[in-house]
């Protein structure tokens, strides 16, 4: 099952196709430590998966904002950090690995717990944004991944059955959320860090986007 070749793939996108580093120097440019900015995005998923768990929904954006100011940052300082979601990049191995996955016949899509807008405007700086069919975020099934319900929403858009898509994340916690869910988890593993044990490991695991692309091409 690992190597066998989907006929979807869903995309995470935050530190999955896009690099966050820049947002350091964001942190520093308001007065706070960058190593901060790890803390910060940890916390907002942290709060995303409790109000999902509770039953609620909130967006990425009012979390992030709320932590933000959990932090000590004013109007002005929010704004800065926030901003920067804007320029960010896709890491280096990505537009490739998504054209040998395009061209091998897969049909790509995104699926974020942040907006499906901010994914559109860096897949359009970064020239791939013909390649992803659909761009999508967990406002539609208003449940945050891990919850089923958001990757049930994300291979329903695909039109495919569960274990025909394969979700691609960096974070084993994305992994094990579609591998319960049924769908194949491929885990890049781009910083060789250890998989946690108390999570169902990986279907598939490569050191990077192009890396994984050769298996399915």
């Amino acid at each position: 099952m690992s190597n066998a070749r989907p006929q979807a793939v869903i995309f995470d996108v935050n530190e999955t196709l896009t690099d966050m580093e820049p947002l350091r120097a964001r942190f520093e440019d308001v007065g706070l430590p960058g190593h901060l900015m790890d803390t910060w995005f940890a916390s907002v998923l942290r709060d995303g998966f409790a109000i999902t768990a509770a039953g609620g929904y909130a967006e990425f954006a009012g979390i992030a904002d709320d932590v933000l100011r959990g932090m000590g940052l004013d109007d002005k300082g929010v704004g800065h950090v926030l901003s920067g979601f804007t320029g960010l990049r896709v890491h280096p191995d990505v537009p490739e690995g998504m054209r040998m996955l395009r061209e091998s016949g897969i049909h790509l899509f995104t699926m974020t717990n942040g907006a499906a807008a901010m994914t559109e405007g860096i897949l359009r700086r970064e020239g791939l944004l013909d390649l992803v069919e659909a761009r999508l975020d967990v406002s539609g099934p208003r449940v945050w991944k891990p919850g089923r319900a958001a990757y049930d929403y994300a291979v329903g858009r695909a039109g495919v059955s569960p274990g025909q898509a394969a979700l691609v994340a960096v974070h084993p916690w994305d992994i094990d959320g579609a591998q319960r869910a049924g769908l194949v988890g491929a885990y890049l593993n781009r910083r060789g860090t250890p998989y946690p044990g108390v999570m169902s490991a990986p279907n598939v695991s490569a050191p990077d986007l192009r890396a994984l692309a050769g298996l399915w091409s």
